[in-house]
């Protein structure tokens, strides 16, 4: 039988299947139900609150946010201002304000301090707990932790996670079956492992150790039992206890091995040690060992207080078991030390203290002349590291490792408006082969002062150098100097197209002669030196625009300056004087100068040209010099004695000084008055890119006898090209250097270096190095070459763990 109901029944029927269909389809935070606590906002799918105990159970799409409410900022009413203070600009007193007088303008403000997620969740309110499961997902300021289920002491700020997976602010790693939040900032893990890099979930890490058991610390360290490094997963390396940093602060702990072979070291590791003594000093430990020579530890101390204050100390010591070897290959180096203690200190230290006075340390210590040469390219603490690594530091490296006399230094110096004053320590660390000779000078100490100031309301200027210095030797001549210099000049008027300037001056020189060791001296304790020098200058600056447009600019200024400068100072015997520096055998001058300057500069608008509108494209410099009659032979004569006294020359000091004062210029060079001429050529082809070549131009036949050119590009992603080639015909001096650093690949970067004298047909010293960077850890290899050993190096470093001092070739 069939039943006919009526129709509004029918339309009542469909719009309840209507409504239950549409609960059924609606998004679920349609439907999501909210409840706030006291410090607490919860969300989910769906919320059951229990009143006993009072807890608070959810499912779907939880999300538990906690946000800390912070007071609201004061305002303060207008400053009051005393009478005084405002009349005698100095800081405003202010008058001291009662809190009714304090306002608050600003709304209550809230932080978030934690985000809770999960699929599940059961909170006591009571004791202030929460049981969570699926998909938990917990972020609290730089951390964050994921897991498939756990519980959490809010209160304690502490919980147990299985299958959990935390990562830090600063790339921290760390997976583990069973973890323990034991406080803000540390956990307990069981089978788990840590790696200092971000990597995705459930990819395998490149690297990473792991642990049955790790304990992760406040202080930043992760202290591990039984732990094995692994790379890929596949497990390399095990110890029984192990502790790394999971902080990228400072903190001490091993460095990453140096592992290297060379021909004369034969295999060598180093692994240092870091120790962060405070936030403003630190100190690295190495223990470099190689197989054929021992055992060298050495140490480097770091302390910054400011920018302008702040030093490094760096040791190395080495009982080399190769110097008294019969290794017949080492022998044939060339290398002519004897001893086995072997040893290099360095140090810098700036520091500015009182009213500006700026102090500057240099210290350079080493056992003998081929320690630098053969210990140079330890990443850590070879000599060409080393020397990169302070001339980044403080503006000032070492010098070349093949200096045999090692300058050692302390000055202070001061400024004033006009004047400034210098006084400066040398102590010299001789380690020449043949020391039989004189010794090297040392300065306790030498004082500059110098300064310049007008003379009145005139237009003359009075300018003064002023030197003391007190010469110490072990053996040969030394004693004190005093040199005094003042000079007055002036611009002299010859129209409004010419400049032109004047100088006249004195020059007197005391010496108290002292002899040390065996040398005497025969020609008087105090000998002294007067002289007198006339300088005159003339010169005009012509400028004309050009409307050319060239590397993005509209335009191209030209500035050409011509010049004529004449320098007089008469012949003087100096036969008597004692030779500690040039300054005591000064040249005579009676000489015409001239030659023109042109500048090149780029424009983009003729009528305003400030910093960011021009840009500086090259320079042209040529001059000349003619030397008047006799002058050039007085200049060949003190170049001799130059020499003889520096023993360059063979034979008897004294008598050939007293010969010389006679000896003609050889036939070559007799007839010659004009000097080379100088040519200065500057480019700036780029913003990158420069280049300067420098060359002598002799005008009776010898051609070119000097070349120098100097090519520098430097780019924003970090290439570098430099090439050095220096030409010295009358030397015999022919060189080329070359060095270039540029990225390969994405991730691969590559440097090359290369020093060699053409004119011997060797190369003094070749570098490779290649750095393969990948986004967790990188490999470096470096092979060096020189005339006496060659080496290969290879450096490991992992992100975030052990990072090796910056490395340059």
């Amino acid at each position: 039988m069939t039943m006919l109901l009526p129709q509004s029944a029918i339309f009542t029927s469909l719009a309840s299947l209507t409504l239950f269909a549409s609960l059924l389809l609606f998004p679920a935070n349609v439907l999501a139900e909210k409840v706030n606590t006291e410090e607490w906002q919860i969300s989910a799918d769906r919320i059951i609150r229990y009143d006993n105990p009072q807890s608070i159970v959810a499912e779907g799409n939880i999300e538990l946010v906690k946000h800390e409410k912070l007071p609201a900022k004061p305002t303060a009413k207008p400053e009051k201002v005393t009478m005084w203070s405002g009349l005698l600009e100095e800081k405003k007193q202010v008058e001291q304000q009662s809190p009714k007088d304090l306002k608050t303008t600003e709304k209550e403000r809230s932080e978030t301090r934690m985000t809770i997620k999960a699929d599940w969740m059961a909170y006591d309110v009571t004791f202030g707990t929460i049981k969570l499961r699926g998909h938990i997902d917990i972020v609290t300021g730089d951390q964050r932790l994921v897991a498939d289920q756990g519980e959490v002491n809010l209160t304690q700020d502490t919980g147990t996670f299985t299958n959990s997976t935390i990562t830090l602010k600063n790339k921290l790693h760390l997976e583990g079956k069973a973890v323990e939040k034991t406080g803000v900032r540390t956990y307990h893990i069981v089978d788990g492992w840590v790696i200092t890099c971000k990597v995705d979930k459930g990819e395998t890490p490149p690297w990473s150790f792991s642990s049955k058991d790790a304990t992760i610390t406040e202080g930043g360290y992760a202290l591990m039992k039984n732990a094995t490094f692994n790379i890929k997963g596949v497990p390399v390396f095990y110890t029984p206890y192990m502790v790394i940093p999971t902080k990228d602060a400072r903190q001490t702990g091993l460095l990453f091995p140096e592992l290297s072979h060379s021909s004369n070291n034969g295999y060598g590791f180093n692994i240092p040690f870091f120790y962060n003594i405070s936030d403003s000093a630190d100190i690295t430990l190495f223990s470099e060992y190689y197989t054929k020579r021992g055992f060298m530890p050495g140490a480097e101390f770091r302390y910054v207080l400011k920018a302008d204050d702040k030093g490094t100390f760096a040791a190395n010591f080495l009982n080399d078991k190769l110097s008294i070897s019969s290794d017949a290959a080492y022998n044939s180096t060339g290398f002519t030390h004897t001893n086995n203690d072997r040893y290099w200190l360095r140090g810098k230290v700036d520091k500015t203290f009182g009213n500006d006075w700026v102090t500057r340390v240099d210290l350079d210590i080493v056992s003998d002349r081929d320690y630098l040469t053969e210990f140079n390219s330890s990443a850590y603490t070879g000599f060409s590291q080393s020397n990169s690594r302070f001339l980044e530091t403080y503006g000032r490296g070492f010098q070349d490792k093949t200096e045999d006399q090692r300058q050692n230094t302390a000055s202070v110096m001061k400024s004033w408006t006009g004047m400034s004053l210098v006084t400066d320590f040398l102590a010299v660390n001789d380690v020449r082969k043949d020391k039989s000779g004189p010794s090297p000078l040392w300065r306790l100490p030498g004082v500059d002062f110098t300064g310049v100031t007008p003379i009145r309301d005139s237009k003359f200027d009075f300018s003064w150098d002023a030197n003391y210095v007190d010469y110490w030797r072990q053996n040969g001549i030394g004693g004190q100097r005093f040199d005094l210099h003042p000079k007055v000049s002036t611009p002299i008027p010859l129209g409004p197209y010419l400049e032109s300037r004047a100088e006249v001056g004195a020059r007197e020189t005391f010496y108290g002669l002292q002899s040390y060791g065996n040398d005497t001296w025969d020609q008087g304790d105090n000998p002294n030196r007067t002289l007198y020098n006339f300088h005159t200058e003339v010169g005009t600056t012509l400028a004309r625009d050009f409307t050319v447009p060239l590397f993005g600019f509209n335009g191209m200024n030209h500035k050409m300056r011509p010049f004529v400068e004449y320098d007089y100072l008469p012949n003087t015997n100096q036969t008597t004087l004692p030779f500690f520096d040039n300054s005591d055998l000064i040249d005579p001058a009676n000489t015409i100068t001239y030659g023109v300057n042109n500048f090149f500069d780029l424009f983009k608008d003729a009528k305003n040209r400030d910093f960011m509108s021009t840009s500086e494209l090259g320079y042209i410099k040529l001059k000349q010099s003619y030397y008047m009659s006799g002058v050039r032979n007085d200049i060949y004569r003190n170049n001799l004695r130059r020499d003889a006294l520096l023993g360059i020359l063979p034979g008897s000091t004294g008598a050939f000084l007293a010969d010389s004062n006679n000896y003609p210029l050889p036939p070559d060079e007799a007839d010659k008055s004009f000097s080379p001429i100088d040519m200065r050529f500057g480019w700036k082809l780029t913003r990158d890119l420069d280049v300067i070549y420098k060359n002598d131009l002799d005008v009776y036949n010898h051609g070119f006898v000097v070349h120098g050119l100097e090519t520098t590009y430097k780019n924003s992603r970090g290439d570098v090209f430099d090439l050095d080639y220096r030409y010295n015909k009358l030397q015999d001096i022919e060189q080329v250097n070359f060095h270039v650093r540029t990225q390969l690949l994405s991730n691969v970067l590559g440097e090359f270096l290369i020093s060699r004298s053409l004119s011997q047909t060797q190369t003094n010293e070749e570098a490779l190095s290649l750095i393969y960077q990948a986004p967790c850890w990188s490999v470096q290899i470096l092979s060096t070459y020189s005339s006496t050993d060659s080496s290969v190096i290879l450096m490991f470093n992992l992100a975030n763990i052990g990072a090796a001092l910056p490395f340059t070739l």
